[in-house]
């Protein structure tokens, strides 16, 4: 039977945005697969969402559709929500899977991870905005997010986007159960080895991420941070490699 892979999106997008890597994840056999989108998150929804209404909306999704065995996949931010779901529903979950993803520390928040100059100028978009949303810039898109895309693949995502909420790049998350229990359950971090939505050095993905989870299984690729729409056959693979037991 094939096992049942929950693909949770990272901060602008939507679970839509996963539509090609499921088509490339059937290839493989793997059928059951979820793209839930987070509250908060898509054109026309509320913004006003903490970073716990955020987790509550999957956990709701995964109770509501008696998901268990379940591979969990989290893409940037979704890393933190893979993290607080698994504390939610531990019996439920088979392996973690961090793609390019925020694994924080206990206490922190997601701008505690972010560069303090992008810290900043993030943090001023919310600030200008009527919501307390931070609309993604095409230049940042273009350059640090989707460089290996061509222009024409730049533009049609980035029009995709939707403003992400900025209250849940604040919120402190303890991770106390997560830390606690984290060796009873598998573990994966896919590294994409071109990707500078943070700047590699000081700030990089693997090992700065990576490492918190306790010598996880690496699987790695080649490309940018939005593999899902530049290269998703190969990532794919790549989640197949490490969802697998």
């Amino acid at each position: 039977m094939s096992p049942t892979y929950v693909l949770i999106h990272g901060s602008w997008h939507t679970g839509a945005d996963w539509a090609e890597v499921v088509t490339a994840l059937a290839t493989h056999g793997i059928t059951d697969v979820h793209t839930p989108t987070v509250a908060g998150h898509g054109v026309g929804v509320p913004k006003n969402v903490t970073h716990n209404d955020c987790v509550q909306s999957i956990v709701d999704y995964v109770l509501e559709h008696d998901l268990r065995d379940v591979v969990l996949v989290g893409h940037s931010y979704g890393g933190t929500i893979v993290s607080r779901l698994y504390e939610e529903l531990p019996d439920r979950i088979r392996r973690l899977v961090y793609l390019n993803a925020f694994v924080l520390a206990p206490n922190e928040c997601l701008n505690d991870n972010t560069p303090p100059v992008d810290r900043a100028a993030l943090e001023s978009l919310a600030l200008a905005s009527a919501d307390d949303t931070i609309s993604m810039p095409f230049e940042l898109w273009r350059e640090r997010f989707i460089g290996d895309a061509d222009v024409a693949l730049a533009q049609r995502t980035h029009a995709g986007l939707s403003p992400e909420p900025a209250q849940p790049w604040r919120d402190r998350l303890p991770l106390d159960r997560f830390y606690d229990t984290i060796e009873r359950v598998g573990r994966s971090y896919i590294n994409c080895t071109e990707d500078i939505s943070i700047p590699q050095g000081e700030w990089s993905w693997h090992p700065r991420m990576s490492q918190r989870l306790r010598n996880p299984r690496l699987v790695q690729l080649h490309g940018s941070h939005e593999t899902l729409f530049t290269n998703p056959t190969l990532l794919a693979a790549k989640i197949v490699e490490a969802g697998r037991d």
